[in-house]
């Protein structure tokens, strides 16, 4: 039996009022969010201990994108105060990944690094347009990079579900698949260009899914969390 992928709730929120209220409408349901950009910008580091403190996971979705002295730095002080997982932008080159790999390691256990590959609100013509190029395939630019992170000694990659396949048939268990972009069958794309169903998710053998305005912007986030469970369950 394909074991299920962790659930990770993005707390896309404008403070830690909003995210602790959702963290305790979810309760059990859910043990480990996502801070990114926007809640990390008006709380920092406290919002982190916040989530520890009740017994959650954190998923630290910055996006380092820079030097490698600097990513190393940043990755370091992201593990420092208890991230168990971080992002990096695998486009930022080998010898960054490796900086961020030793940055994790250096500030303490358990922190794995992700390289983000081609973000999933990136259909082919955007994609080329961002890199001067008219024949970008984006399969084939997901499975490169991942490629680069893995000889970084990467965790992960996140990727579309609708790359997560070909990841994992090149790479094995060697790379842990994040696939963010998750909707309900029928739910509206937003500004997702690429997005799959929890169970095509599973099927494609991601081991972790964000689960962003397909939890956050229902109307009962409890209920949302519930039948996404249920679906899980459920053949691709």
């Amino acid at each position: 039996m394909t074991a299920l992928p962790i659930p990770i709730v993005a707390l896309d929120v404008p403070g830690a009022r909003d995210a602790m209220a959702l963290v305790d409408r979810l309760a059990e349901s859910c043990r480990f969010y996502k801070v990114g950009s926007e809640l990390f910008a008006a709380e920092g580091p406290a919002v982190v201990r916040d989530l520890q403190r009740r017994g959650c996971d954190v998923f630290l979705d910055l996006k380092f994108h820079d030097i490698p002295n600097t990513v190393r730095g940043a990755v370091r002080s992201a593990a420092g105060i208890g991230a168990a997982l971080v992002t990096v932008h695998a486009s930022g080159g080998l010898a960054m990944l490796e900086a961020a790999v030793e940055g994790a390691s250096a500030g303490g256990e358990g922190c794995g690094v992700l390289a983000v590959t081609v973000l999933t609100s990136l259909d082919a013509p955007a994609l080329g347009s961002a890199w001067g190029r008219d024949d970008v395939d984006i399969a084939t630019e997901v499975l490169r990079l991942a490629g680069l992170a893995r000889r970084a000694g990467a965790h992960g990659v996140v990727c579309a579900g609708t790359e997560a396949a070909a990841v994992r048939a090149q790479h094995g268990t060697a790379l842990a698949v994040l696939v963010p972009g998750i909707r309900l069958e029928g739910g509206t794309r937003d500004d997702q260009a690429r997005v799959v169903t929890p169970a095509a998710a599973v099927a494609a053998g991601a081991r972790y899914l964000v689960l962003g305005r397909v939890v956050t912007a229902a109307a009962d986030p409890l209920v949302a969390m519930q039948q996404v469970a249920t679906a899980l369950q459920r053949p691709a």
